[in-house]
C-alpha cells in the first residue's frame, strides 16, 4: 500500500512546532540564556535541532557555569532528533520523541513550551528562529 502524505497548507506551507532549548545553570534562580532550537514538522518528516552555545552570556548569569556540560547537555538533543534513544518503543516515531524532548524537565538544558507556525522549508525556518530567538546579537 502507498502512503498517503499528508495535504499542503495553502502555497505549499505546513504546520510545524518548536521549542527553544534553555541552558538553565541555576534551576533555583530559574535563569536561562537560549542555547538551541528543536523544530517538527510533520507532514514534511522533519525533526531537528541546532545549538549555538554563548559562553560570554552563560557567564554573565552564572560565572561557574560549567560550559562542558551545557555543551554536552544541549549536542544530546540533536543527537536525539537524528537517531532513537535505546531500545524503548517511546522512541518510535517523530511526533513521539518530539513530545519526549520538550517534556519538561529540571536540568542544566530544558525545553521552552511549544509553539507553531507554518512553513514551506523546515530547514530555513530552523535556521532563522535560531538566528532570532537563540544566536547572540551582534
Amino acid at each position: 500500500m502507498a502512503a498517503v502524505s499528508a495535504p499542503a497548507a495553502a502555497g505549499g506551507r505546513h504546520a510545524f512546532v518548536y521549542a527553544t532549548l534553555r541552558a538553565v545553570p541555576r534551576v533555583d534562580r530559574g535563569e536561562f540564556v537560549n542555547v538551541g532550537l528543536i523544530l517538527y514538522c510533520q507532514a514534511l518528516e522533519f525533526l531537528q535541532a541546532s545549538v549555538v552555545v554563548d559562553p560570554v552570556r552563560l557567564r554573565a548569569i552564572a560565572p561557574d557555569v560549567d560550559i562542558d556540560a551545557v555543551r554536552t547537555s544541549a549536542d544530546a538533543v540533536v543527537l536525539a532528533c537524528r537517531n532513537p534513544v535505546g531500545l524503548a518503543r517511546e522512541n518510535e516515531g517523530q511526533a513521539v520523541r518530539f513530545g519526549m524532548l520538550t517534556a519538561p524537565r529540571s536540568t542544566v538544558v530544558q525545553p521552552s513550551p511549544v509553539h507553531a507556525g507554518m512553513t514551506a522549508h523546515p530547514g530555513r525556518t530552523l535556521a532563522q528562529l535560531l538566528e532570532r530567538l537563540v544566536a547572540p546579537p551582534a
